[in-house]
């Protein structure tokens, strides 16, 4: 499906860390998760655009504004012995919404995919999120309720190095 003349889909680039903060923040606002933030340019800066890059980000611009982006990062499957891609964040601003931008990035994301031969496309979502939920569903995504989501950071992740 071609994009609408108005929608601009692209690479980020290293200029752009201020617009993807404002994005994560935006999104962390949504997520009512804002007090998690502490990313910052420099660090974005330095995770997004170094020599291996930590994560790539797709911006989409409406009318040649800012109004969306998605952040996502190589995973991979061993029972399909294939690279997949995870999508962290997706995200559009409130103003943008209805115009089929969240569809297009997921689009691109899958052309990705299928251009670099992943096995897969994953992403998470927060179950409170019926908007995001129903999209995710219309699009064909299916939910893996048999599967639940761990995380060690912080303290946690220090202790279990094993280092003192």
């Amino acid at each position: 499906m071609p994009q609408p003349a108005a929608l601009h889909i692209r690479p980020a680039i290293r200029e752009d860390c201020a617009l993807i903060l404002r994005f994560i923040q935006g999104l962390a606002d949504y997520e009512k998760l804002a007090h998690r933030v502490v990313a910052t340019e420099a660090q974005l800066a330095a995770t997004l655009f170094a020599k291996r890059p930590g994560a790539e980000v797709l911006i989409a611009e409406w009318s040649g504004e800012a109004a969306g982006f998605a952040l996502h990062f190589p995973n991979y499957s061993t029972f399909l012995a294939r690279p997949g891609i995870y999508l962290e964040d997706l995200f559009v601003h409130p103003e943008f919404r209805g115009h089929g931008i969240g569809k297009a990035l997921l689009q691109r994301l899958a052309q990705i995919a299928v251009e670099r031969d992943c096995g897969r496309l994953d992403w998470s979502v927060l179950d409170w999120n019926e908007p995001a939920i129903e999209f995710y569903r219309s699009i064909g995504a299916r939910a893996l309720d048999d599967w639940t989501t761990f995380r060690v950071e912080g303290t946690a992740l220090s202790k279990l190095t094993g280092q003192p």
